[in-house]
């Protein structure tokens, strides 16, 4: 039986560790054919993005698509443009709320392929204050060294 290949493109494992995630939403992307290509073949970097909201709609920031040599040649390729996030009037007009009023930020927590599109899942997020960064560190360590003292008796 042939092994299915993962949907997921990238992670943004960051986030967990900055951010107290409140709610998540699936936002379309809008990307160019090499951009494409290359989420194909994995050449993404996803960890410094965030989103901004500008002018009523809402942009991609800070992610790093690296172009394929085979790519097109007429194609003048910006590796660290802004990419629109496509969402509906109602989810941008309730985020644009969330961010303005509560002073919540919106991050993307990963990216993915639905039905052959790409997907961003953007997190309203709260930032950790450095305390909580500790307790999160010391209880992931807690939890390695459990599951190493149940593996060895």
């Amino acid at each position: 039986m042939a092994k299915q290949p993962s949907s997921t493109i990238a992670l943004n494992k960051r986030a967990r560790f900055e951010y107290h995630l409140d709610e998540r939403i699936e936002a379309g992307i809008a990307l160019e054919g090499w951009e494409v290509k290359a989420l194909r073949a994995g050449k993404i970097q996803f960890g410094e993005s965030y989103v901004l909201l500008k002018n009523g709609e809402a942009f991609l920031f800070g992610c790093h698509i690296t172009p394929l040599t085979s790519a097109s040649t007429h194609v003048k390729a910006d590796p660290t443009r802004n990419r629109r996030l496509l969402l509906h009037r109602r989810e941008l007009d309730r985020l644009i709320g969330l961010v303005e009023r509560k002073g919540q930020t919106l991050i993307p927590t990963a990216m993915y392929w639905s039905k052959g599109k790409v997907k961003v899942e953007i997190a309203v997020a709260r930032g950790k204050q450095t305390h909580d960064k500790r307790r999160a560190q010391k209880d992931r360590d807690w939890e390695r060294q459990k599951g190493r003292l149940m593996k060895n008796t």
